[in-house]
């Protein structure tokens, strides 16, 4: 005890004045009435009273001896005050939550909790989870299809795997994550032999415009795709929207129009004759590439369990779909 105890001396390192420092309740109550806009909303979401709430406010005014939230007729405002503590504050407290959540994560090292895209998780991954868990013994896997991204900081993900358009205009990953490029895939328009034997025919992409389109959630996947090929979408696009990818590929195979895929997830329709890939060896229609791209924490970028998940991934794409792998 003795030793640690110089060894604190040492270092030079010493708390924060007393008087330095107010109540943690009260901080917590006006981050959250700052973040959420008011006192009912931050008690539902820190599953307090709101009384309690407003007690923890004015103790923190008090405290400080400045007003930091106004009350006026349509609920509360930060004074400006309130807005420059607030600032200060909101980053140090969101420091304390996420060296938290590492600290109580400590045994996720067990555990490989995969994000995918729900097209790559259903026909590509869960098809491999036994080839999978057996180049991962003893650690838990978890397997979520998701349309959205993980917050990695508070490690609700090992990994992610989303698929990007080479065309699109991509943000920059946050400076705590990295990424790598594990397949390689164009992006294709697909439908069913007896969808185009009875609809007009299409030669170069403006054709596309006279077809039913099968969209996800919005028109902007077929809009940016139909763009990069030169195509004028102002007059907008017909077709229903599905949501998700899975279900327009799943609808243009029994019909009901042409859909957006990549030869990876449509591999076995595609061979079959189920799906038709519209426009190959058209040079009318170049090659448009996507890649699959697997995300995760800088940190954590080496642990055992996510890097032979990495070395997992690399060798089954170049066994089993070498046409795939990056740089073919």
């Amino acid at each position: 005890m003795a030793d640690r105890k110089d060894d604190l001396i040492k270092t030079g390192q010493q708390p924060p004045l007393r008087k330095a420092l107010p109540p943690f309740e009260g901080l917590r109550a006006f981050d959250a009435i700052a973040r959420l806009g008011g006192v009912r909303k931050a008690a539902k979401w820190l599953d307090r009273d709101h009384a309690v709430l407003s007690r923890h406010l004015r103790a923190l005014e008090e405290w400080v001896g400045i007003t930091l939230v106004e009350r006026v007729p349509t609920g509360l405002i930060l004074t400006e005050a309130g807005k420059d503590y607030h600032r200060s504050i909101a980053q140090a407290l969101d420091m304390v939550a996420h060296a938290t959540l590492d600290l109580l994560n400590q045994g996720i090292h067990h555990q490989l909790l995969i994000w995918s895209t729900p097209g790559f998780a259903q026909q590509w991954l869960s098809r491999r989870l036994a080839s999978l868990e057996r180049a991962n013994q003893g650690v838990e896997i978890e397997l979520k299809p998701s349309v959205s991204a993980p917050d990695f900081l508070s490690h609700e993900a090992t990994a992610d795997i989303r698929y990007w358009a080479s065309y699109e205009d991509l943000d920059e990953l946050p400076s705590h994550l990295r990424s790598q490029v594990i397949a390689q895939s164009p992006i294709i328009p697909v439908a069913s032999p007896d969808y185009l034997e009875s609809a007009p025919e299409i030669h170069k992409p403006e054709d596309l415009l006279n077809h039913q389109l099968l969209h996800e959630n919005t028109t902007e996947t077929w809009e940016i795709w139909l763009n990069s090929l030169g195509v004028d979408c102002a007059d907008g696009l017909k077709g229903p929207r599905l949501w998700q990818g899975n279900l327009t590929s799943d609808a243009s195979r029994h019909g009901r129009g042409i859909a957006l895929t990549n030869p990876l997830l449509a591999e076995k329709h595609l061979t079959r004759g189920d799906l038709v890939w519209i426009g190959k060896d058209n040079p009318a229609f170049p090659a448009r590439r996507g890649d699959y791209v697997l995300i995760a924490r800088h940190d954590r970028w080496n642990e055992p369990s996510l890097r032979k998940f990495r070395q997992w991934l690399t060798n089954t794409i170049a066994k089993d779909t070498p046409q795939f792998k990056p740089g073919s």
